[in-house]
């Protein structure tokens, strides 16, 4: 299902849900066109790649995709990357630290020449003459992970900060009640398992506070749109504790020296 988040004629933004068929996880991918050139963000593996091509078509043409943009390295994000070089002539868009790593996803040589890597501190892209700005989000969950801050539309696509799990209807919406939404859609469990620790949130927090958004839209699960409703997932991602600040003695214990079976 396609879900038109902004269009002013000449710049749109695009959401893509429940294009998962089968086990994997559910999650959301998106397109930012401008002047018919598009880039693709997170645009997952084998489970999406043929049903993205088919819905992607109603707004530009793959052979106008420019870039490929991927969040970090994870199978959902960017598995698919082998298909989407041999169909278009797209670059791809992904941290330094994980340059060396796309290839495994793709045949021999398909990577050469298509790849820019994303310095630690970020970087501005310019799509058909509209820039877009890859900010840094380190650790967040993982080491060289980057998002996509679009200023014509203030979308700031967070990639897994905000995920939650949710599907149908429900991953296309904003969220209206925040707490309810924290608890039920288990987004809380979500970024205390998977975030590394309140340190990297407070960081984010505080840059994403100086950045003039008007909606946050996670790679999973609802979005967190207008300034009061992203004031409060900051507020609560702030003061998050999570990854290494929970971890203790209990979370590695020895091995209790049972032989194999």
């Amino acid at each position: 299902m396609a879900v038109t988040l902004y269009d002013d004629g000449t710049h749109k933004c695009i959401g893509f849900t429940e294009l998962v068929q089968g086990e994997g996880i559910q999650a959301n991918q998106f397109a930012i066109i401008h002047n018919g050139e598009g880039m693709l963000l997170d645009p997952g593996g084998n489970l999406t790649y043929k049903h993205l091509i088919a819905e992607m078509a109603d707004f530009f043409l793959p052979s106008h995709t420019r870039y490929i943009f991927a969040s970090h390295q994870d199978p959902d994000i960017i598995a698919s990357a082998n298909g989407w070089l041999l169909i278009t002539d797209a670059q791809i868009i992904i941290a330094q630290e994980w340059t060396r790593f796309l290839p495994h996803f793709c045949v021999k040589g398909a990577t050469e020449g298509r790849l820019i890597a994303i310095p630690p501190r970020g970087m501005q892209i310019e799509l058909g003459g509209s820039p877009l700005e890859i900010v840094p989000a380190h650790y967040l969950h993982t080491v060289g992970f980057f998002q996509v801050y679009d200023p014509v539309s203030k979308i700031l696509f967070s990639g897994d900060i905000g995920a939650s799990l949710v599907s149908g209807g429900a991953a296309a919406a904003p969220v209206t009640d925040f707490d309810r939404h924290l608890h039920d859609a288990h987004m809380l469990a979500f970024h205390r398992r998977y975030m590394s620790n309140n340190k990297a949130c407070r960081l984010w927090a505080q840059m994403v506070r100086r950045m003039d958004v008007e909606w946050i839209v996670p790679q999973h699960g609802s979005s967190f749109r207008g300034k009061a409703m992203v004031g409060r997932f900051l507020d609560w991602f702030e003061t998050l504790e999570c990854g290494t600040d929970l971890v203790g003695e209990a979370d590695y214990p020895p091995p209790s020296g049972r032989a194999a079976s």
